[in-house]
């Protein structure tokens, strides 16, 4: 059956909304994250905690590493560190679920102020670890987690928190919160419901966590969720899953850890070393451009050689082509016309033999074939006409105690001897001396 318009444009539509999320997944930022060096257990697990947080941008499992173009690098130490098991085991009640991770975290950076170039630049590359987030375009529904870091300027230590997040509608009683939530409250000691919504009977304090204006928004769209509709008030409320870490900036390098060093935390340089620094970095690109420049000229000029060559090469076919055609070969005479002439010469190398008696030359008659040479009869031949002269083709009889090879050897004579032996003959006289 013929399919409908609809379905096809319907399976066009999904195909190039599929590609445009290729094309959206491929742009975005993506992350590795492994230990290096010999690490411990718990650095191991802190560095699978922290792939978690990066997810789902990032290598879940990590087989194969490459070395990247770009840089700098930022040596980080890490002064304390809590895991996920630690931080979700402290916790009375804890939202983790897997459908957070489906999308990447909000980044949150706090006090990253103009204290330095080097603190622009964690600014900056943490920035450019997660995707960009357009705020009239972006979809609340897919923010489920929050990533925390956090300057001290004092200290010079970054702190690392992780949470998640949940919205919940407000200006409700304690009673209509539970009705909303996906668990329904037992009501078998109540009389009516009334006494749910007016008192909040049976529930917890705990259950009820108070709400202020530090976490109470309006919401500019939908979100999903019992009672979270747009443009009533919700609240914002976090909760931490780890892991958690207190970092600090050691050193940032050029490139891939092998560069120059930018800024070091305990090392300093003087301004006459920095300017010594600058001079030779220019130096190492002036010859680099200079080296590129050289490569660029060098495959230039062999292209050119290539063209050249192949441009005589042709010629040099062409040339070999037409000297081919002009010289031609002479087809020669119809058969009939050769095997005339080949008659012809058989008769006069004849004539040449009955004549002087001996075969001719090989280059007086080429085309008149060669007689073999008579040679005297073998001994074979010899042999056989015997037999033939004897009687037809007949072995004669077997001698006893005698092989044939020998018998053929001895000849006629001795033949009619050795068949005259079965018969009785008289003893011979013995000689007496």
């Amino acid at each position: 059956m013929r399919q409908s318009g609809r379905s096809r444009h319907q399976k066009r539509a999904r195909a190039q909304a599929q590609l445009r999320n290729l094309e959206a997944y491929a742009a975005q930022p993506h992350s590795f994250v492994f230990a290096r060096g010999h690490a411990g257990r718990g650095v191991r697990q802190l560095s699978l905690d922290l792939r978690r947080v990066m997810e789902p941008l990032t290598a879940t499992r990590l087989q194969k590493l490459m070395r990247l173009p770009g840089g700098p690098t930022l040596t980080f130490q890490i002064n304390k560190y809590t895991l996920v098991r630690d931080v979700v085991s402290s916790l009375r009640r804890h939202r983790m679920h897997e459908q957070q991770f489906t999308h990447p975290p909000l980044l949150v950076l706090n006090s990253f102020g103009p204290q330095g170039m080097h603190v622009k630049l964690m600014a900056t590359m943490f920035q450019n670890l997660f995707p960009s987030i357009n705020v009239h375009k972006v979809n609340l529904n897919t923010i489920k987690r929050c990533l925390l870091i956090n300057y001290n300027p004092d200290s010079q230590e970054l702190d690392f928190r992780h949470y998640s997040i949940k919205v919940v509608p407000v200006g409700a009683s304690r009673g209509m919160k539970k009705l909303l939530q996906e668990k329904f409250p037992n009501m078998s000691r109540l009389q009516d419901i009334s006494e749910l919504l007016a008192t909040g009977a049976g529930l917890s304090e705990s259950e009820a966590e108070p709400d202020g204006e530090h976490n109470i928004t309006e919401l500019p769209q939908a979100i999903a969720g019992r009672g979270n509709m747009r443009a009533q008030q919700s609240a914002i409320r976090l909760t931490e899953i780890g892991p958690r870490m207190t970092l600090q900036l050691i050193k940032i390098q050029e490139g891939i850890g092998e560069g120059n060093v930018l800024f070091h935390s305990f090392v300093h340089k003087t301004e006459e070393e920095l300017q010594a620094i600058l001079a030779a970095k220019e130096e190492k690109l002036r010859l680099k451009a200079q080296r590129q420049d050289q490569q660029a000229q060098n495959v230039q000029r062999k292209q050119e050689q290539r063209e050249s060559h192949k441009k005589k090469s042709l010629a040099g076919m062409k040339r070999a082509r037409a000297d081919e055609d002009s010289d031609a070969e002479d087809p020669g005479l119809p058969p009939e016309a050769e095997g005339a002439s080949q008659q012809e010469e058989e008769d006069e190398a004849e004539y040449f033999r009955q004549a002087v008696g001996e075969e001719p030359d090989e280059d007086m008659f080429p085309k008149a074939q060669r007689r073999r040479p008579t040679r005297p009869p073998s001994k074979k031949h010899r042999v056989k006409e015997w037999k033939l002269d004897r009687g037809g083709d007949r072995r004669p009889p077997k001698a006893k105690g005698r092989p044939w090879g020998a018998q053929a050897k001895l000849g006629p004579q001795v033949a009619a001897q050795d068949s005259g032996r079965g018969q009785a003959q008289p003893p011979k006289s013995k000689r007496v001396a």
